[in-house]
C-alpha cells in the first residue's frame, strides 16, 4: 500500500524498498544509457585535441632549433646570450597558444627589445669588451624609437597574431566540446522525470512483467521529457560544428601556425642582415640616446645550444608537419559532421535502439501491457514539453543555460 509509483490495482510483488531501490537502477541506467550514446563523440574531440596540442609543442620546439641554429651558425659570438631571449619568447609562443592571457604583440617586442644590445655589442658596435647592464638596459628601452630592424618586427606581430589566434581557438573550443559532453553526460534528473523512469522500465517488474519493454511513443514522451534541456543545445551545438569547420579552413596556408613559426628563423635572419647594414647609422642613432658605450670586461661563451639533440626526429616531423595537420583536421572535421545533429536527435536515438519495444509487439505503457500507445507524442525541446502527459518539465537547468552560453560565446570568437 505505501508504494509510491508503481501502485497498481493488482497484487503487486514490490514493497517500499524494493521501488527505492529500483528508482536508483533507474536513475544509473539513462546516466549509463547517455555516457555510452556519446562516448565515442567524446573519444573522436580528446584524441584529437590531445594530437593538436602535441604537433604544436613540437612545432614549437622545431622553430625554437631553427632559430638557435641560425645564431649558431652564423653569429656564434653572441649565440649563447641570444638563445635565451629565444628561448623565452618560444615559451610565450606557447602560453599564449595554450590560452594565457600574453599579448603577441608584447612578446614579439619583448624579443625585439632583448635582442638589440645584444646585436648592438657583437655586430654593431662590437668592442674588446662587454657593453655595461645600464647600458644594454638603455639600449633596449630605445630600440622602439631606433628601429635598428626595421619593420620586421611589425611584420613578426601581425604574422604571429593572425596564425597563433586562430590556432588557440581551435583549441579552446575541442577543450569546450569536451566539457559539454561532460556536462551532459552527467545530467542532474528532476523528481518527476527519476518517477517517470522508474514508472517506464521497472514498474512492469513489480507485477512480474519482466519481459515486457516500453512502446515507443510512451518511451520518446518519457524521455524527451528527462532531456528536454539537452535539446535545447542542439540549435548550439550545429552552430559550434559549423564555426568550427570554418575555422578549420582558415587555419592552413600562409597564415597557417605551421608556417609561421617554421620561418619565424628567416625573419630574424633579415633583421640581423638589416641591422649590420645600417650599423654606422644606427651607432650615431645610439649615441644621441644612450650615450657611448660603457663597457665592462668581455665574457661571451661560445655556442652551447646543442643542436643534434632533438634534429632527427625534429627534421622528419618538419618536411610534413604542414601537410599532416592540414590533413588530420580535414579528417577530424569530416568526423565531427556527423555529429552534428547529436543532441536534437539523442532521445529517438535511446528509445529507438536501446529502450523501447520493436513496433508491432506488445508494450508497456506506464499502466499495462497493450497493443499500442495511445496518448500523444510531444516533440523534443523545452516548449513542445507543456503537453507531455507523463513529465512535467519546469525551467531550464541552469547548468545547460551556462553551457550553451559558453558555446554561444566559442562561436562568437
Amino acid at each position: 500500500v505505501d508504494l509510491q509509483v508503481c501502485t497498481s490495482e493488482s497484487p503487486t510483488c514490490c514493497t517500499k524498498k524494493m521501488e527505492e531501490r529500483y528508482q536508483t537502477a533507474a536513475k544509473q541506467d539513462i546516466q549509463q544509457v547517455l555516457q555510452t550514446s556519446s562516448a565515442t563523440l567524446k573519444f573522436l574531440i580528446s584524441r584529437n585535441a590531445a594530437a593538436f596540442q602535441e604537433t604544436f609543442e613540437m612545432l614549437i620546439r622545431l622553430a625554437e632549433n631553427y632559430t638557435s641554429t641560425l645564431f649558431c651558425n652564423a653569429y656564434g659570438n653572441m649565440a649563447a646570450e641570444a638563445t635565451v631571449h629565444v628561448q623565452e619568447f618560444f615559451t610565450d609562443v606557447g602560453l599564449f597558444l595554450f590560452g594565457t592571457d600574453v599579448s603577441t604583440e608584447e612578446f614579439v617586442n619583448r624579443f625585439f627589445d632583448t635582442l638589440f644590445p645584444v646585436v648592438y655589442n657583437h655586430v654593431i658596435n662590437p668592442g674588446p669588451t662587454d657593453i655595461s647592464l645600464e647600458y644594454a638596459e638603455c639600449l633596449r628601452a630605445a630600440r622602439r624609437d631606433i628601429r635598428p630592424f626595421g619593420n620586421i618586427p611589425k611584420k613578426a606581430i601581425g604574422q604571429m597574431g593572425r596564425s597563433l589566434l586562430p590556432s588557440r581557438t581551435f583549441l579552446q573550443a575541442l577543450n569546450l566540446g569536451i566539457e559539454v559532453i561532460n556536462t551532459t553526460d552527467h545530467l542532474h534528473f528532476s523528481r518527476d522525470c527519476s518517477r517517470a523512469l522508474l514508472r517506464m522500465q521497472y514498474c512492469p517488474h513489480c507485477q512480474g512483467l519482466t519481459m515486457s519493454k516500453p512502446c515507443l511513443g510512451y518511451c520518446l514522451n518519457i524521455i524527451r521529457g528527462c532531456l528536454a534541456d539537452i535539446a535545447e543545445v542542439d540549435l548550439h551545438w550545429r552552430g559550434y560544428i559549423q564555426s568550427l569547420e570554418e575555422l578549420s579552413g582558415a587555419l592552413s596556408g600562409a597564415h597557417g601556425v605551421e608556417h609561421v613559426l617554421l620561418n619565424f628563423h628567416s625573419l630574424v635572419r633579415d633583421a640581423l642582415v638589416q641591422a649590420r647594414t645600417n650599423g654606422p647609422e644606427l651607432s650615431g642613432q645610439v649615441n644621441k640616446i644612450c650615450g657611448p658605450p660603457v663597457r665592462k670586461p668581455k665574457q661571451s661563451p661560445g655556442c652551447s645550444f646543442d643542436q643534434n639533440k632533438d634534429n632527427q626526429g625534429l627534421k622528419m616531423f618538419s618536411r610534413d608537419s604542414e601537410e599532416t595537420l592540414a590533413n588530420r583536421r580535414k579528417e577530424f572535421i569530416s568526423h565531427l559532421r556527423l555529429y552534428r545533429a547529436f543532441y536534437g536527435s539523442l532521445a529517438d536515438q535511446l528509445c529507438g535502439n536501446e529502450l523501447a519495444a520493436a513496433d508491432g509487439l506488445p508494450c508497456w505503457n506506464g499502466e499495462d501491457v497493450v497493443r499500442s500507445y495511445t496518448h500523444r507524442v510531444v516533440g523534443s525541446g523545452i516548449k513542445a514539453q507543456s503537453a507531455n502527459p507523463e513529465v512535467k518539465v519546469k525551467g531550464t537547468d541552469p547548468v545547460i543555460s551556462q553551457i550553451i552560453d559558453k558555446l554561444k560565446h566559442v562561436i562568437q570568437v
